[in-house]
């Protein structure tokens, strides 16, 4: 069976996506949301703004029934 990639909908603070990138990497979502903060800063937060808003668009939300 393979992974898919969803927005959390258990671990989130503003849409999911650092919740769902840690299910999906099965890490602690802490560690995602400070990769995320620190890369950021590096790319002077702008750049990762966009990322994120793209990501909240992109990726669907987690919901437990199958999808036909």
């Amino acid at each position: 069976m393979t992974k898919k990639l969803y927005r959390s909908t258990s671990q989130k603070m503003l849409a999911g996506v650092c919740g769902g990138l840690a299910e999906y990497f099965d890490v602690d979502v802490t560690i995602i949301r400070l990769l995320l903060a620190g890369l950021g800063l590096i790319t002077a937060v702008l750049p990762m703004f966009f990322f994120y808003i793209i990501a909240w668009i992109i990726i669907p939300p987690y919901s437990s029934s199958p999808q036909a």
